[in-house]
């Protein structure tokens, strides 16, 4: 029997969950041509123009008469502009937080400022891209030489380059954005100890960087500029002295039993597909909500993939000051993609359609599932520090290395990344727990996924995959090793968000 879901009374279309082949009956609508799994069938007429309804929500209006049975996608469905019901705070209420006492725990670093660590990484971080050569340079001398191995509680010295820095408006929002993706990246709870490299005569300066967030140099912090030191071979040589340097105090760290309230989860979706919102990004909602009541904090982001889906969150808002802020930044990706000549509906991308998803309302819908059910406690521009604690919101891009460089900087010390189509990624200095949406991706990716949330279309629970994630992720920032960083993943996925123009 061909499975398919209604996932709503008012959906005037199931997905498949098989594959449907024509003259198959679903729901008394019979297929008129064949339906990939995870795609939409039409389950009664919809005439040209009504909007076509997935989530109980609009994902979509018919180009055309729609008659039962069809495959409803690209060739059949058209984006057009329609009001929000931009309701706020009417869902806000108290969570139910346990006591202390019954909060789950999990072994971190404990730092001298109080945040917590689930690595104890030491970083060099560049000014500039053309310094990132010099720095990959004084990762791969302390690799070579083996030291590490005198030092087992430090994870690795890791390279976080970039390709900006210079050429940009050094008054601008673009230098802004840079300038606090590095701080947060030099101050996030995983980092032992941080290097900053530099050229000499970028638009980035070091000295107006450090000014800026009042940073002295010290055993954890150390900075160099290549014309200053005298070229790339002794900058290299004095990198690598300064990690040598850096590496005892690092090692000395040592891991605690700590609250789960000590846990800031970064939530991703990428390559995602028609089960992302059914299985993995629902799975990862119902594991939000554990971690909030234990006294954490999730970062729901990617605000191109909540377009459609900000009406829902408004109604959670703490107040209509906290909605307002996020309509805000829908109205600003609105103005930035006309600009850019660009529209929302660029995203989903071609792997998306390919695996169901017709619209950025479609996507938006699923993808918001992640942030589960609490009240939405705060909402933050790219690479604030996050400060609410916690379901909160951090305005970001959609693509997938540029949206989590922004959670990392606010301060998230793990990461959850849900995947249909099978998204190879990782993240250094914050593990990355990769959760696949069905089965056939997860076999097929095993040595890339930690999680199949599959079952959930073979009858396990979104609550009980959802306890089953938050106990993964209480493993992992204890020090398991998830997948992606078996594989070493997350050197090269720094990409901090480049906004305005390269002069």
């Amino acid at each position: 029997m061909t499975r398919t879901l209604r996932l709503h009374a008012g959906d005037n279309v199931v997905v498949a969950v098989d594959p449907i082949t024509p003259g198959t009956g679903v729901e008394g609508a019979v297929a008129s041509a064949r339906v990939p799994r995870g795609h939409k069938m039409a389950v009664r007429a919809i005439a040209d123009g009504e909007p076509i309804l997935k989530f109980g929500q609009i994902i979509g209006f018919a180009a055309g008469p729609i008659a039962p049975g069809d495959w409803v996608h690209e060739h059949n469905v058209a984006m057009r502009d329609f009001a929000r019901d931009y309701r706020f705070a009417e869902a806000a209420g108290a969570e139910d937080l346990l006591p202390p006492g019954a909060r789950a725990t999990f072994e971190g670093y404990r730092r001298s400022n109080g945040r917590v660590g689930t690595r104890n990484y030491i970083g060099i971080l560049t000014s500039v891209n053309c310094s990132a050569t010099s720095a990959r340079f004084m990762a791969q001398a302390i690799e070579r030489s083996g030291v590490l191995s005198d030092y087992p509680n430090v994870d690795g010295v890791i390279p976080l380059v970039h390709g900006g820095g210079c050429a940009l408006d050094v008054k601008g929002e673009g230098y802004d954005i840079l300038a606090r993706t590095q701080w947060g990246y030099a101050t996030n709870p995983n980092m032992a100890a941080v290097i900053m490299v530099g050229l000499g005569c970028e638009g980035f300066q070091i000295a107006r960087w450090k000014d800026l967030y009042g940073i002295e140099e010290g055993e954890r912090f150390r900075t160099f500029t290549i014309q200053e030191v005298g070229g790339t071979k002794k900058t290299v040589e004095a990198g690598v002295a300064a990690i040598r340097e850096m590496l005892p105090a690092a090692n000395a760290a040592r891991r605690e039993t700590v609250p789960a309230s000590e846990l800031m989860l970064a939530l991703q979706c990428g390559g995602s597909d028609g089960y992302s919102g059914i299985t993995a990004n629902p799975a990862l909602g119902a594991a939000v909500d554990v971690l909030v009541r234990h006294g954490g904090t999730a970062i729901l982001s990617e605000t191109p993939e909540i377009y459609g889906a900000e009406h829902l969150l408004t109604r959670r808002a703490a107040t209509r000051e906290v909605g307002e802020k996020l309509v805000g930044m829908i109205r600003w990706w609105e103005d930035y993609t006309a600009r850019n000549r660009m529209e929302m509906n660029n995203n989903p991308s071609p792997g998306n359609k390919a695996g169901g998803l017709t619209t950025i309302l479609e996507k938006s819908l699923g993808a918001a599932a992640k942030g589960g059910t609490t009240t939405l406690r705060g909402v933050f521009h790219y690479a604030e520090p996050v400060t609410a604690r916690g379901f909160v919101y951090m305005d970001t891009p959609g693509y997938d290395p540029v949206s989590a460089t922004g959670q990392v900087a606010g301060g998230a010390n793990v990461l959850c990344f849900t995947t249909g189509r099978g998204s190879a990624y990782g993240c250094k200095p914050t593990p990355s727990i990769k959760l696949a949406t069905n089965t056939p991706i997860y076999e097929k990716m095993i040595d890339d996924m930690d999680i199949n949330c599959g079952d959930v279309l073979d009858g396990v629970s979104i609550e009980a995959k959802g306890q089953e994630i938050f106990e993964t992720i209480l493993r992992v920032a204890s020090g398991e090793r998830s997948k992606s960083e078996q594989l070493g993943y997350g050197d090269a996925e720094f990409v901090p968000w480049t906004v305005g123009a390269t002069m």
